[in-house]
């Protein structure tokens, strides 16, 4: 342990909705830090339970942060209440490019230390955004809060669903999360201990903890997982699942017999700091790691899924009963809902679907048919795409003003446009800043809706609509080779997601590097998970011949891999509460 007791200031960062939050940071002793070092704390507690880790842990040449969390300790607001998990979430990823941007560290030079309610928010920040961390250390993560009370989670998501949010105190004694008398006594005369957590929290931390633990082989970061063995507070089964399906090479697993739920508080934790103190510096020891995952497509754990979800059923067997009901209830319906009759139609992956889903308007034969449209409308993959729409237009100006702002009017080049809806609306409040719209789609149905919509919004002679096909690389590149109209802004939305070969999208992006020059920017979509894969395969058609629309993920790590050695680095992201569409902007790196 260091001998010196570390200098700390105290700071804030504006997150993306323009919350102001406080952080508390230490900076290294030595006068060339080796790393940053980010601190979780626990739900309910704040920045100053986890100060004591600094001095202890004794990483004296690395910086430290450590976060308030939003409705916790000393950042303003509700207490115990964020808008949603996912903007805590996004919140951490604000602060992680905060430090890059004050203090210089990039994300490869970051390591995480997280504890409780803390680790799942790392776990999933990791998880969703795929950030080039070095590390990430996960101390008793709450995948799986003991709540003792029979069907208490089901009673608060019905409480919930009747009265709107609400708050539900924690029932931790301090006596339960550690040994440490002084931690005890502290812990019930801190003022910023937060006791209240808002139900719509507590709910997503569930469901977000079931999808990450399920999903981890996503995750290929450095992992040491520390599980505290008499834990009160959170089951051990989920964290051990978890430590499980983690695909990285390099992972650990530590149980600490007798340590209760504050792992990193605990009155021996001694033992657990010597633990983390050579897994960190071992990691950064090294040149930073990355699976290479550019060959995903032909070996790797979503093409055995996608494989799996390609094998036809008996229609004998109980499930191929089940889901051939399913796909004649979806005929039957499609005969009173204009919906589900678009997509048999076209393809529900097509774009006159999309464009459908864009409208959200219940349309249907009777009360039946309308309430039939209501429910195809509401699918939960559905409201995640009208959520990446927002995305997308949020992401689209973001670029045209970045553009204007290097007093470049913006290019826009959309390669699979569906009917042009999203980008059309976004411009609407940037019309002044675009200099040519070429939106292009490879289906003649979708070519003309979009003429029809271009001259519907009188944009005719800025905004174009053409024939074309998105993974022809030499036409792609071709569209640069004037660098007076050469596209300075590419887009492509909800197109890589519904084809599985890694080879055919390099080749759509090594064409749109070429058309791109150097600074600017590239808008791309993902879905690194579905809860209703099965659903989609087995009972919805695709827009290739009515083919059974059979979909392989790309963790969101692939698809940066993918962007990243066509040319481009990513700079931003977004990604809806469910954790099911990305939108991300990358820029053309120089050449």
């Amino acid at each position: 342990m260091t001998s010196v007791k570390r200098d700390c200031t105290e700071r804030h960062f504006i997150s993306h909705d323009r919350q102001e939050i406080f952080f508390r940071h230490w900076p290294a002793l030595s006068e060339k830090p080796e790393g940053a070092i980010i601190l979780l704390h626990r739900g309910h507690e704040h920045s100053g339970r986890v100060a004591h880790i600094v001095d202890e842990l004794g990483l004296d040449n690395y910086s430290f942060y450590a976060w308030d969390a939003r409705g916790h300790g000393l950042t303003q607001g509700q207490r115990g209440y964020s808008p949603s998990f996912a903007t805590t979430v996004r919140d951490l990823d604000c602060f992680a490019r905060h430090i890059t941007e004050t203090d210089g560290f990039a994300l490869q030079d970051m390591a995480l230390i997280a504890q409780s309610v803390g680790a799942v928010i790392g776990a999933t920040w990791v998880h969703d955004y795929a950030p080039p961390i070095r590390a990430m250390v996960l101390a008793a993560p709450a995948f799986d809060v003991k709540l003792y009370v029979p069907l208490a989670k089901e009673g608060i998501w019905l409480w919930q669903k009747l009265k709107g949010t609400f708050f539900v105190n924690s029932y931790v004694k301090a006596r339960f999360l550690t040994h440490d008398k002084e931690r005890i006594e502290s812990f019930e005369n801190d003022p910023l201990i937060t006791r209240p957590i808002a139900s719509n929290i507590l709910l997503e931390l569930y469901e977000n903890a079931v999808r990450i633990v399920r999903d981890a082989r996503a995750i290929t970061t450095p992992t040491q997982v520390l599980i505290s063995g008499r834990d009160w507070v959170v089951r051990d089964t989920p964290q051990h699942r978890f430590y499980e399906n983690l695909a990285g090479p390099v992972k650990e697993r530590h149980v600490l017999k007798g340590f209760y739920h504050d792992t990193l508080g605990e009155r021996d934790r001694a033992l657990v700091f010597a633990k983390i103190r050579p897994f960190i510096e071992q990691q950064f020891a090294k040149a930073p790691q990355q699976s290479a995952l550019l060959n995903a497509h032909i070996q790797g754990y979503t093409r055995d899924e996608a494989d799996r979800l390609a094998t036809p059923l008996s229609i004998t067997s109980p499930r191929g009963f089940y889901w051939g009901m399913t796909r004649a209830s979806i005929r039957i319906g499609a005969l009173f809902s204009e919906g589900l009759k678009t997509g048999i139609r076209t393809g529900f992956d097509s774009g006159s679907t999309l464009d459908y889903v864009y409208r959200n308007e219940v349309k249907g034969l009777g009360p039946g048919g309308r309430y039939t449209d209501k429910t195809f409308l509401n699918a939960i993959g559905w409201r995640g795409i009208r959520q990446r729409k927002l995305h997308l237009e949020e992401l689209i100006r973001q670029a045209v003003t970045r553009l204007q702002d290097d007093g470049k009017p913006a290019r826009i080049l959309d390669i699979a446009a569906g009917h042009g809806r999203y980008v059309l609306d976004a411009l609407t409040t940037k019309d002044d800043e675009i200099a040519s719209v070429r939106l292009q789609d490879y289906s003649p149905i979708n070519v003309l809706a979009g003429r029809q919509l271009i001259a519907e919004r009188n944009l005719t002679g800025k905004a174009e609509f053409h024939e074309g096909d998105a993974f022809d690389g030499q036409a792609l590149a071709a569209l640069g080779k004037d660098t007076e109209t050469a596209p300075n802004l590419a887009i492509v939305s909800g197109l890589y997601e519904l084809f599985a070969d890694n080879d055919q999208i390099a080749k759509s992006l090594q064409g749109l590097a070429q058309a791109v020059p150097s600074g600017g920017y590239l808008i791309y979509t993902n879905q690194p998970w579905h809860p209703q894969l099965e659903m989609i395969a087995r009972a919805l058609t695709s827009h290739r011949g009515g083919q059974a629309w059979v979909m392989r993920r790309r963790t969101q790590n692939e698809m940066d891999q993918l962007v990243e050695a066509a040319g481009f680095r990513k700079i931003e992201q977004r990604i809806d509460q469910w954790g099911i569409f990305t939108v991300s902007l990358a820029q053309r790196i120089e050449q």
